[in-house]
């Protein structure tokens, strides 16, 4: 796919979901209205939702799920309009506390809009941050599925009939699972419960809470590999502005802690000369391939190393285009272990001569545990965006439209070479911080504001803007120096 019909119909895809999410909750509401459905998390090509009613969490029957869905292809069928609104905020504050929906109206209390944009359904207000359909008459395909404490919304990817297969993601579930609960213990489950925590002066322990957690977190990962004497080649891999670097390096400290002699290898450096570097649909160098790597090298490599060889190991030369030796050799000595970082870390492809018990593979991403409102879950996609945002600003001096003309290709190779691989990791570590968003919005705005009407990213950068509308912001000063957030915003003890 071209890249730039990607970004249209990625945003389209959202407009999609975005509705069909509505007329869910909508078709809730008229089939129960004592019950409420929550928007949790995004896995695989769907939201995995859950089910309260009298305010505590339900498991969804068979029967529920099955009338649930009548419901909602009855009010597909009657194309009903789904019409933007626009009243005084106090209004909407009204409003929404009516319809029991105070998280929503927990946001409005720091809005300083005298109108509020909302959207209509059946009598039903909402609102969801970007455009929707303009009826449900467009919704055509979906499907409800059971699964853990609650059930998938499951949207269809590549046409509006029929929605894909779903597989359970059982690990990127336990991981949001986890984040959920570290919201829980902090207090902060929603925007408006932040804003509440910023507004009452609770940021300086929230972020120590929260840092307190990740380091334990990675400690814990350290102690199960310090523990276990076969495990040598440590190999982290994640989507772009994971945090992978910051997160590396801290593991390693926790790793030298438990008295290990931890060794980081570039992956980059097992690249293949570019004559040799395959290439894209569009015909350009796919660097982001597996393909382009030399797998036979590497895997010759470290299985030198754990058969207790010296190494002369290679040095890719950018400037050239040439793999290099430059007389960096290597041996594993009893208590040295591997740091690999890498988008193919999980891909067996890559380490298939290495023997399984000698190899820890940890997947990394900012899974953003904090939602919006209990309708509108904050996109981890959008979670990352932001972060390179402000990452590129300051490394490389990239506009923001800049970093969204990139995007699409970077989403590309993220489902192509990560995502499928993601359950086959060891461990799944969430780099995202329940702060972040506050703390990244004074990074972020300007960068947005610059996008011009008219600019084909300008109803994405207005998106974002209206999202981050509803977060008070967090001063940086206040961000430890080994955080994973400074590897974006700067000033961390690591000079990333």
């Amino acid at each position: 796919m071209a890249e730039e019909n990607r970004f249209t119909y990625e945003n389209e895809s959202k407009k999609y979901r975005r509705s069909l999410t509505f007329l869910m909750i909508t078709a809730v509401r008229r089939n129960d209205p004592s019950s409420q459905v929550r928007i949790c998390y995004s896995i695989s090509n769907g939201y995995y939702c859950e089910l309260f009613k009298d305010g505590k969490r339900k498991k969804p029957t068979e029967k529920f799920l099955d009338d649930l869905t009548a419901e909602m292809k009855k009010l597909a069928s009657q194309d009903l309009a789904i019409q933007k609104v626009h009243p005084y905020t106090e209004d909407a504050i009204r409003i929404y506390e009516n319809q029991n929906m105070h998280d929503k109206a927990a946001i409005l209390q720091f809005c300083r809009r005298d109108h509020y944009a909302s959207y209509m359904l059946d009598g039903f207000m909402d609102y969801f941050y970007g455009a929707m359909l303009d009826g449900t008459g467009q919704i055509k395909g979906f499907r409800l599925e059971p699964y853990q404490h609650g059930f998938m919304l499951l949207f269809p990817k590549k046409n509006k009939v029929k929605a894909d297969v779903f597989h359970g993601n059982d690990k990127l579930f336990a991981a949001f699972e986890e984040s959920a609960k570290w919201g829980e213990t902090l207090g902060v489950r929603t925007a408006g419960d932040l804003n509440q925590a910023i507004a009452k002066g609770r940021v300086p322990h929230l972020i120590l809470v929260q840092e307190a957690l990740q380091e334990a977190k990675i400690a814990k990962i350290a102690d199960r590999i310090a523990k276990d004497k076969k495990i040598k080649i440590v190999l982290i891999a994640g989507p772009s502005s994971s945090g992978k670097t910051t997160f590396s390096m801290r593991l390693s400290i926790q790793l030298a802690a438990q008295g290990k002699k931890p060794h980081t290898i570039s992956m980059d450096d097992f690249y293949v000369n570019r004559d040799d570097t395959p290439l894209d649909a569009n015909g350009e160098m796919d660097f982001e391939a597996i393909e382009a790597l030399d797998i036979p090298l590497f895997n010759q490599t470290m299985t030198s190393l754990l058969a207790g060889e010296e190494v002369n190991m290679p040095s890719f030369n950018f400037k050239t285009g040439m793999r290099e030796y430059r007389g960096n050799k290597m041996l594993l000595k009893e208590d040295d272990i591997l740091v690999i970082e890498g988008i193919h870390g999980l891909n067996e492809r890559l380490t298939s001569k290495v023997p399984k018990e000698a190899k820890y593979k940890i997947y990394i991403s900012a899974l953003t545990q904090l939602s919006i409102d209990h309708h509108n879950n904050m996109s981890t996609a959008d979670g990352r965006l932001m972060r390179r945002m402000v990452r590129d600003a300051r490394t490389r001096n990239t506009t923001a439209a800049e970093t969204l003309e990139r995007w699409p290709s970077v989403r590309r190779g993220e489902e192509e070479n990560i995502f499928p691989f993601q359950e086959e990791a060891d461990v799944i570590f969430n780099s995202s911080c329940i702060y972040e968003t506050s703390v990244l919005k004074t990074y972020v705005e300007p960068l947005l504001f610059q996008i011009e009407k008219g600019s084909q990213y300008y109803d994405v950068a207005n998106r974002l803007l209206r999202l981050l509308d509803n977060f008070l912001p967090i001063p940086a000063e206040q961000i430890a120096l080994n955080s994973i957030i400074r590897e974006f915003i700067g000033g961390g003890c690591f000079n990333i």
